[in-house]
């Protein structure tokens, strides 16, 4: 209506000096809840520093405005303070099935959120009811959060806030990737342990022989299906860095996971052989776009097929 009876609001979500207005911030958390800290460090068995860096890894991150302080999660932090223990607080009181379904209309790829997005302000500050990307709702909802600003072209990186988060949103993904069998979570837990010890191989084994019990569908029988799903499961393993589709002087890699002490660089292919992986690799010199960094890299060719009415995976590592 043009005579509106709410002409005399103001908006101020993303005013500088109201930044903090929706959570608390790293100084309120240091100094009003400092016991709160000391108590969950000790029921947890971490240091003080250990615990600080534990909370703002997990409830950490949302920024209402750019430049902005850090704000946290105030339902998240206060019930982990409450329960003196870390848990996905926030994500376990809501189901994302409304995401999840604008996600397929909208034909946005879990890599597609887990990389983030650019965006003006208008494209994400619009109503999502009229909404025509799915960037509204996840900055509305607290699936993303503002990352950076760049003054000349006006444009806002969005991107997930904290772990809480990414591993609760792709946690919830990971069934639609599997058909809805369970067991997902305990393999990707499973896998960790191999990775974190530089294992791949075993942590292929085992997603081998879980994907072997998953029934292939019609949308399994394309490369960029089982991209997806290798971009899901290892972006689950704690404290990893999981980019798809990385590009570099000679083409893109499909997949690339950084630990604390390794790089892997991984290609992937379906009904064609592991070693065909590998040799593009080797010709694509992708292994050379981090021969800057100071941590090794392993090479990875993954082939997956359909076969007996499961999925199938073989794989050559260097």
């Amino acid at each position: 209506s043009i005579f509106s009876e709410l002409n005399n609001i103001k908006n101020i979500s993303m005013l500088p000096e109201y930044e903090g207005i929706c959570g608390i911030t790293k100084e309120e958390l240091l100094t009003q809840m400092s016991d709160d800290i000391d108590e969950l460090a000790a029921s947890q068995r971490l240091t003080r520093e250990q615990t600080v860096e534990k909370l703002r890894d997990n409830y950490d991150g949302y920024h209402f405005t750019w430049p902005s302080s850090d704000v946290y999660n105030p339902y998240s932090l206060l019930n982990c303070f409450a329960d003196k223990m870390f848990d996905m607080y926030w994500f376990a009181s809501g189901t994302p099935t409304y995401l999840i379904e604008m996600m397929r209309k909208f034909e946005v790829a879990p890599s597609d959120i887990g990389e983030g997005m650019d965006a003006v302000r208008s494209d994400f500050d619009a109503p999502t009811e009229r909404m025509e990307t799915l960037t509204p709702l996840l900055y509305q909802s607290g699936y993303f959060t503002i990352k950076d600003y760049d003054p000349f072209s006006e444009l806002f990186h969005l991107g997930i806030p904290n772990r809480e988060i990414r591993v609760g949103l792709l946690g919830s993904l990971l069934p639609n990737y599997l058909g809805h069998k369970g067991g997902g979570a305990t393999a990707v837990a499973k896998m960790a342990m191999h990775v974190n010890r530089g294992d791949m191989d075993g942590a292929l084994c085992l997603m081998r022989d879980f994907l072997a019990t998953v029934p292939y569908c019609d949308n399994t029988k394309y490369e960029g299906y089982y991209q997806q799903l290798l971009y899901i499961i290892f972006s689950l393993l704690t404290n990893y860095r999981m980019r798809v589709e990385v590009r570099t002087h000679a083409g893109r890699i499909d997949a690339v996971l950084e630990t604390a002490d390794r790089i892997f660089v991984m290609e992937t292919k379906f009904d064609r052989p592991a070693l065909e992986a590998m040799r593009q690799i080797d010709e694509g010199g992708y292994a050379d776009a981090f021969k800057d960094s100071a941590k090794p890299v392993t090479k990875v060719g993954i082939s997956f097929k359909v076969k007996d009415g499961g999925n199938f995976a073989e794989w050559v590592i260097e």
